[in-house]
């Protein structure tokens, strides 16, 4: 018996896929909403009598309410006999039990179809598991069995007492358990995916707890320098405090208009991590380069002429990209919901960086000014009257004061920063030194070559303990289905939803050749036998082919229960007609070879639309088969079109892009909907990194490649150094949530994180020194018309009492 899913899975179904049309079955056959509630009991002697037992003591579960104790028999899914539908195993068990009981040995379990007393074949290819057969498959003995019980789902009434029996049904089957300790029971109800999901959200607290403090920690670090003037540590803290207030404002946004959290939403706080922390990071590498003599005024405005041109760029790029991704062009709803939640974070991180950090960057531009502590406020004194004071105390109250500083020295005053001397004094020399260069391009070489590897065998996840916590009832669950009851595929519904000729030979033929190579379970096939078992010829005429269908077949006892299958109608000239029909197919996969399974999905789809028998074909974990990357196409293609602002920012996000992908399948992450939203989050964090770096070093003019590479590193290289630092510090804690969602999550970020560092550090300062655009000095033509403005400055020659004339071109 085939039943609809519950509606959960559906979040992670195309809203537009063949999944969600497929489920008009429901419709087609008017089926009850059903609840599955499913125990698979594993390695015991007496498995078949243990069954029995549990499945005995399942349908005594009640559940109390006023007046009245509901049991399976008053919550369960119903026959036509008005009998509660089980799983036919139970009846293939109960007959050994009889047989065994009565010293019969004329009856024998054979595997997939099973023949009953009265002679009705039932189909168990998914109920045993790592079964061993004699010959004619007759089974020898069977590790696993699964039980499946269906409850109606059709009012509120219902739902309460279905999902009161579901958490019964659990106890029980613990309890069973514990009194038979040689077998191995995994309960699973409808709603144990659901709760599974959800527990990611609670088992990773403290890890983000955790993580925020590293965070906190690193940026205040970051930020920090050995002179406590120009030492901007709350700066660090502030950033972090304005991206929170931005993710905070999302998610009560989110919540005011209806929106559902799931764990999914994790993520949103690392998206803002990255895009947030580079932003106010790279305000502050501005801020160190003006002047210090200036107004705080005047610092501020050259700090967003000089930043916040890249930055509203780059958040134009993430409110494109996820603005698509949260339009009804994404067709997974949990994709959907996970977008629209970025962008309105994204939104007001850009409005709080102009407002709330650029007032915070002015405030402690005034006690730099004043000459304050960065982090008490307090009057610095001069070295002088510091004299008589502490070690301790003057180290705390280090600072260089403009007096003590002349004009040459007056732009390194930011040098002592670590990050930015290790740049400016070590890292961009050594990257550009001419015997490092082709260490670098084979290193490059190598990274191509594995991500290739990788990127072959990229594989497309659907499996559900992809998205749940670790230690779940879920991951329990489907262990053992991959392990026992993978030799056959899922179920397939074959629905024919129109009015065919099934009377007429050609037809019949048609019917059997798309069906051909499957194991079917058909009232089509089991009639067309029938009759050739009467010497009847089924080429019969449409009167007598649908009366013996209706009056005979289907009143045999081994052939009723395929009523449910067939949908008559009747005429104005009360002619009878099948206007729909259902059957099952099952598939021989391979548990290591689950392609298989997608390329027989498709092929079935595609031959569904070009067939001249109208059907649909349908299986509840279709809604994880579909392909996420098509699925989400659109994002991935729009953002790809949005990076061709520049050619050198286009190759650049295709090889981080590239080798992500490839060395995520390497490190055995899926292509599943939390790895998509990954890379399409990849895209937009590359660009955030590459893009002034490459804007930088394309818009130099005058000197040498190598003068542009080095001086991109410097100006930007120290925000992007300390945005990774603490992006890498976050994600840390998430790798030891016991959690496959957070498992992907942390390994896709990780890998998007070091490979766009490795491009902007590495392939890039590399690359730009010896291929174009040419950095060639162009003599331009004097125009006599032109005059030339000469300004003399003297200047005094420090080493010796010289005096010198600049002269200046202005």
């Amino acid at each position: 018996m085939f039943h609809p899913p519950f509606h959960w899975k559906f979040k992670a179904a195309a809203s537009h896929s063949s999944s969600r049309t497929e489920n008009l079955e429901t419709f087609l056959l008017h089926l009850h909403k059903s609840l599955p509630a499913q125990v698979s009991i594993l390695r015991s002697a007496g498995t078949g009598l243990n069954t029995v037992a549990l499945h005995a003591a399942v349908t005594r579960i009640q559940v109390p309410r006023p007046g009245f104790n509901y049991t399976f028999a008053h919550i369960c899914i119903l026959n036509n006999d008005k009998t509660c539908i089980v799983d036919d195993i139970v009846h293939v068990l109960e007959e050994l039990k009889n047989a065994r009981a009565t010293n019969r040995t004329n009856f024998a379990i054979t595997y997939p179809i099973t023949h009953l007393k009265d002679g009705r074949a039932v189909y168990n290819g998914h109920q045993l598991g790592g079964v061993t057969v004699h010959s004619k498959d007759r089974v020898k003995s069977a590790e696993a069995v699964q039980l499946t019980y269906y409850l109606q789902s059709i009012n509120s009434l219902n739902d309460m007492v279905a999902e009161r029996w579901e958490s019964s049904f659990c106890d029980t089957v613990r309890l069973f358990q514990k009194s038979n300790s040689k077998v191995k029971m995994y309960p699973y109800t409808s709603s144990s995916l659901r709760e599974d999901f959800q527990k990611t959200s609670r088992v990773s607290e403290r890890y983000l707890v955790t993580s925020l403090i590293l965070v906190v920690t690193m940026a205040i670090l970051c930020c920090s320098m050995q002179d406590c003037v120009r030492s901007k540590p709350w700066l660090g803290l502030l950033g972090l405090v304005t991206i929170t207030l931005a993710t905070l404002t999302a998610a009560g946004i989110i919540n005011l208009t209806g929106g559902k959290y799931n764990s999914t939403f994790l993520g949103v706080p690392f998206v803002m991590l990255g895009h947030g922390l580079y932003g106010t990071f790279e305000m502050l590498s501005s801020w160190r380069k003006t002047r210090e003599d200036q107004h705080v005024k005047e610092r501020t405005a050259a700090v967003y002429a000089d930043s916040m041109l890249s930055f509203s760029l780059t958040t134009a790029m993430y409110l494109v990209t996820f603005g698509i991704g949260a339009s009804p062009f994404t067709n997974i709803e949990a994709a959907r919901i996970f977008c629209c939640n970025s962008c309105i974070a994204i939104f007001f991180n850009y409005l709080y960086v102009l407002s709330f950090y650029g007032s915070s960057l002015v405030f402690t531009g005034y006690i730099e000014n004043n000459y304050q502590h960065s982090i008490f406020c307090r009057k610095v004194p001069k070295p002088e009257a510091l004299q008589e004071k502490p070690a301790w105390y003057r180290f705390l109250l280090t600072a260089r004061f403009s007096e003590d500083t002349t004009d040459g020295e007056e732009a390194n005053t930011y040098e002592s920063h670590l990050l930015v001397c290790f740049l400016k004094r070590y890292y961009c020399d050594w990257i550009t030194n001419t015997y490092v260069k082709p260490f670098v391009v084979l290193f490059y070489l190598i990274y191509i070559s594995f991500a290739l590897m990788g990127y072959l065998q990229v594989s497309e996840g659907s499996d559900l303990s992809n998205i749940v916590a670790t230690a779940t009832q879920t991951i329990e669950y489907t262990t053992a289905q991959q392990k026992y009851f993978s030799n056959y595929s899922p179920v397939i519904g074959f629905y024919i939803y129109e009015s065919i000729e099934y009377w007429n030979t050609s037809v019949q033929e048609d019917v059997l050749e798309y069906t051909k190579g499957f194991v079917r379970i058909s009232w089509f096939e089991s009639y067309l036998n029938y009759l050739r078992k009467l010497n009847v010829s089924t080429g019969l005429p449409k009167k007598n082919f649908t009366d013996m269908l209706r009056n005979s077949f289907l009143k045999a006892p081994q052939f009723s229960h395929f009523q449910e299958d067939i949908i008559f109608s009747k005429k104005y000239n009360d002619e009878v007609d099948v206007v729909a029909s259902r059957m099952f197919l099952v598939a021989k996969t391979m548990e290591t070879n689950r392609e298989e399974l997608y390329d027989l999905l498709e092929t079935l789809r595609r031959l569904s639309v070009t067939s001249k028998v109208k059907f649909i074909v349908f299986n509840p974990s279709f809604v994880y088969m579909d392909r996420y990357a098509s699925s989400l196409g659109a994002p991935l293609h729009n953002s790809c079109i949005n990076s061709l602002i520049n050619v050198w920012l286009t190759l650049t996000v295709v090889s981080v892009e590239f080798g992500v992908i490839g060395f995520m399948t390497l490190w055995k992450v899926e292509l599943d909907c939390i790895s998509v939203l990954c890379l399409i989050y990849g895209i937009n964090y590359t660009i955030d990194n590459c893009a002034p770096l490459l804007s930088t070093f394309v818009l130099g003019k005058d000197f040498t490649r190598t003068k542009w590479v080095k001086n991109a590193l410097e100006v930007h290289g120290v925000a992007i150094l300390q945005s990774y630092l603490c992006y890498l510090v976050g994600l840390i804690p998430l790798a030891a949530v016991p959690s496959n969602l957070t498992c992907t999550l942390f390994r896709c970020l990780f890998l998007i994180a070091f490979v766009t560092f490795f491009h902007c550090f590495a392939i890039l300062p590399v690359i730009l020194t010896f291929l174009p655009p040419s950095k060639k000095k162009r003599k331009e033509k004097k125009n006599p018309e032109n005059r030339e403005e000469i300004e003399c400055v003297e200047m005094v020659d420090i080493d010796s009492t010289r005096v010198v004339d600049q002269i200046t071109t202005v």
